[in-house]
């Protein structure tokens, strides 16, 4: 299985920037698809931002304009710098992966990380 783990999360007022990372390793073949996810108290875990494997960029309309994903392929990373930050991007902030193992070249697997904090705040 591939592990993630994120970091960069944190407190911030309004208008503030921060960098979130998240590093994937095990034995993985390949990273594909690589997103952010965020879940705010009593709302549903939402997509934030995608990117694919050629580097072809998704926003959801909230962030649209003030957040941008980035990856690395070759240290297996993938980033989010979040810029102009709002109260109501509070959340929790999870990376996701789609990948392949190794051990099963023919399988598209997901993978999530632990989540790392974000709250904007005065």
């Amino acid at each position: 299985q591939v592990q993630l783990v994120e970091s960069g999360g944190g407190l911030v007022q309004p208008g503030g920037s921060l960098r979130l990372s998240c590093a994937a390793s095990g034995s993985i073949f390949r990273i594909n698809a690589m997103g952010w996810y965020r879940q705010a108290p009593g709302k549903q875990r939402q997509l934030v931002a995608g990117i694919s494997s050629v580097g072809t960029r998704m926003y959801a309309d909230a962030v649209k304009g003030r957040f941008t994903i980035s990856r690395d392929n070759a240290k297996n990373m993938v980033y989010l710098q979040m810029n102009l930050l709002k109260p109501e991007d509070t959340a929790v902030y999870y990376c996701h992966v789609n990948y392949q193992l190794m051990s099963a070249l023919s399988e598209n697997r997901v993978g999530w990380g632990q989540g790392t904090q974000v709250t904007v705040s005065s």
